[in-house]
């Protein structure tokens, strides 16, 4: 069984912690993202940008709150974390 599937069955199993958790983690990222962005301008680009990390931290707590699947939920806090700490990490190098 691979480590996405375990996280997967982990998180099924108990959603009503890591829903709290997930929200915390993918809103306190997403900030931080926003940030890093914001800090070098306002183009265009950037607010391009801040439209994706917003909109994907939106996604996956509109997912909890409309209480969808527990996949789609994990899912959607993998993806969210996975573009904010991109975000995050392609900003401090520039």
């Amino acid at each position: 069984m691979t480590t996405f599937a375990q996280l997967e069955k982990d998180f099924t199993n108990n959603i009503m912690g890591y829903s709290a958790l997930g929200i915390i983690l993918s809103t306190c990222l997403g900030s931080i993202a926003i940030m890093q962005i914001l800090s070098f301008g306002h183009s265009f680009w950037h607010m391009a940008l801040v439209m994706i990390c917003v909109g994907i931290c939106t996604a996956h707590n509109a997912a909890i709150l409309t209480v969808q699947k527990p996949k789609l939920i994990f899912k959607l806090l993998v993806a969210s974390t996975i573009v904010n700490t991109l975000v995050i990490v392609v900003s401090l190098f520039l």
